[in-house]
């Protein structure tokens, strides 16, 4: 028995809209999640947290207050490379140094303050 006109009609149109549902979940759920790009400007956390350590050191004025400056120190050279490896798990992303970007797109991410947040927290 041949399928009718309108059966092959019907079958073609469910067909195009099963695939095109796959294509738009492909594209909303592995793909576009994919092309996210996280930035991050290590030089200025950097920058803030050796500011911080320098005032702190230069107004020490006990050796305990120069130990907790050092410590200071230790620990957000300890928590850095940590907090680095962090940020792509959590946001799922590339990251990569701000200054390797050449300019902004609609799916790049800034995590500086995320990345600073990780090594200030207690």
């Amino acid at each position: 028995m041949k399928p009718s006109t309108s059966q092959l009609l019907r079958q073609g149109l469910l067909t195009l809209l099963v695939v095109s549902a796959a294509l738009t979940a492909y594209d909303r759920l592995v793909l576009r999640p994919a092309l996210v790009i996280g930035v991050v400007d290590v030089a200025e956390v950097y920058r803030a947290k050796e500011a911080d350590f320098t005032q702190m050191l230069t107004k020490a004025n006990s050796e305990d207050e120069r130990q907790k400056a050092l410590f200071m120190a230790r620990t957000f050279a300890q928590r850095l490379p940590l907090a680095l490896d962090e940020l792509p798990r959590e946001c799922g992303c590339l990251v990569v140094l701000k200054s390797a970007v050449a300019g902004a797109t609609p799916n790049t991410v800034d995590l500086t303050a995320a990345l600073r947040r990780k090594v200030t927290a207690p």
